[in-house]
């Protein structure tokens, strides 16, 4: 709520701070944006919602020192200051002396238009952006602060009861009974599968998982400058809402690139996050945060409605969101048809190329050998090693242990809901027995895409290799093709052969899978 005394001053105030430095203004439900030419200035409304207090000036304050904090974090050049509002409301001036009557958080302005959101509303969204978030969002949840043993946050009792109150919000607001039941579906499915996964859920808070996150990780809150993806906007005003399981932040964002239409992106977007963190244990918890994510999300519509109940337009385009984000909710408490996939061929068949195009299609998590190796001996991936055939990271026992790793990733996936495909070799008959015996166990179809490619083929794409995890050679490829083992007639039963050499490989194999899509 909002004290009437205290923001009819505000408004007299950011009134003759517009007049005097020819401002435009952007308003929120809880902030003025100032726009000048080069400038920002963000002033905070007086206003207390319960999840949020600026009704003081030393709480406003005090969130302007917080929001600078915690954008420069991930955009050190976009933020500048806190600035002190001096003078009075009807003759304010920013920065001077003397008393300060309110505060601002001074940006620089950046380029309009260039919003991900406004990109991905154009259907301009593309695969650069979306590397360049995975890549900046791994890196932001790895370096950011765990939450404290004896705090709150991350507690399983609290992720309960944020998800819950969605459902005390929106049930008053919905009229249609179709809803409202879908709505009851998917509240029980959410009461079960947090019982499930509270464990979970406290064990992931205690590894360490629970970190001073975004809290708002949306395309709307990211921008592109000079062609380079920058995040801002973070959440400074509760605390609750930006510690949380870096996996119920990625949600976020999964959600919102599924809300625009771009399924692909997310699920590219998502096995680039995982191969760089490594975090695939965190699936088990994906759709239940999904869940949550999506519901915040059509909540926040059926608020906004409730916020004008005169305006038809805006009750019709808020309960258009609301379908649609409920919808999104309901997707995925529902199991899907999932599918353990592994790859065969040799260095430069063209593998982990085709595997991640059909990850991104099927929607599946595509865990990679080159990877998975090094990470197991605290490698990054694009670490050369210099391990030669037989040596250092290549040793059979290397090798048994990473394939093994390989098989608890799968399982991993595959017990989260969703298909696996397992990028290796797989040139060994006791690499690939384990697999299909893990299909068996948890009873989901399991396929081999068998990836061929003339040998004069292979060597070009070996030796024109850049930037990759991988490091054969072409000798590596002699010494593979000597030693492989041919798919036995069992597994020729379950294999798919493609050459990759053809022009029309890739829509091959992904209409292969058809079945299995979202």
């Amino acid at each position: 709520m909002a004290n009437n005394t205290a923001l009819n001053s505000s408004l007299t105030l950011i009134k003759a701070l517009s007049e005097a430095n020819a401002c435009n203004i952007v308003e929120t439900h809880i902030s003025w944006v100032l726009l000048t030419d080069q400038y920002v200035y963000k002033i905070k409304k007086p206003v207390n919602f319960g999840f949020l207090d600026f009704s003081t000036l030393e709480k406003r304050r005090f969130c302007c020192t917080e929001e600078l904090r915690l954008n420069k974090r991930l955009a050190a050049d976009l933020y500048l200051e806190v600035v002190p509002i001096t003078g009075t409301p009807q003759h304010p001036k920013i920065g001077g002396t003397g008393a300060a009557i309110e505060y601002a958080v001074k940006m620089i302005r950046f380029p309009s238009g260039q919003l991900l959101s406004e990109h991905a509303g154009r259907g301009q969204l593309g695969t650069d952006e979306i590397d360049q978030l995975a890549d900046i969002v791994a890196d932001f949840h790895e370096t950011s602060e765990q939450t404290d043993e004896n705090s709150p946050y991350g507690d399983s009792a609290n992720i309960n009861h944020w998800f819950v109150e969605n459902f005390d919000h929106i049930r008053p607001l919905l009229v249609d009974d179709d809803q409202k039941q879908q709505l009851q579906r998917i509240q029980q499915w959410g009461d079960s599968e947090w019982r499930k996964q509270a464990g979970l859920m406290q064990l992931r808070r205690q590894q360490g998982y629970v970190r001073e996150c975004h809290g708002d990780l949306h395309l709307g809150n990211m921008t592109l400058i000079n062609d380079k993806v920058t995040l801002f906007d973070c959440i400074e005003f509760n605390p609750m809402l930006r510690w949380v399981d870096v996996i119920s932040e990625v949600a976020f964002l999964f959600i919102d690139l599924l809300h625009f239409g771009y399924d692909r992106h997310a699920y590219r977007f998502l096995n680039r996050y995982l191969q760089h963190t490594g975090d695939y244990q965190g699936l088990a918890l994906l759709r239940y945060y999904l869940v949550y994510r999506a519901l915040v999300r059509a909540k926040v519509s059926l608020l906004r409605m409730a916020q004008q109940p005169d305006d038809d337009a805006v009750a019709k385009q808020a309960r258009c969101e609301y379908a649609v984000f409920a919808d999104l909710a309901e997707r995925f408490i529902k199991r899907r048809p999932i599918v353990l996939i592994i790859t065969h061929g040799y260095s430069g068949s063209g593998k982990s190329t085709m595997a991640a195009q059909l990850a991104e299609k099927i929607g599946a998590f595509q865990i990679r050998s080159d990877i998975e190796r090094k990470r197991l001996f605290g490698y990054r991936a694009l670490v050369q090693t210099g391990s030669g055939i037989d040596d250092g990271l290549y040793t059979q026992e290397v090798s048994l242990k990473t394939y093994q790793h390989l098989k608890e990733l799968a399982k991993a996936v595959l017990d989260a809901g969703f298909p696996a495909i397992i990028d290796a070799a797989f040139l060994k008959t006791r690499q690939r027995d384990p697999f299909r015996q893990l299909a068996t166990d948890c009873g989901v179809p399991f396929h081999i895409i068998t990836f061929q490619a003339s040998d004069q083929e292979l060597c070009r794409r070996i030796k024109q290799r850049q930037e990759d995890a991988s490091e054969a050679t072409v000798a590596v490829l002699h010494h593979q093709q000597q030693s492989a083992q041919p798919l036995s007639e069992q597994e020729q039963s379950s294999a798919i052969p493609i050459n990759t050499e053809s022009d029309n490989a890739g829509e091959t194999l992904l209409n292969t899978f058809d079945r299995y899509l979202q």
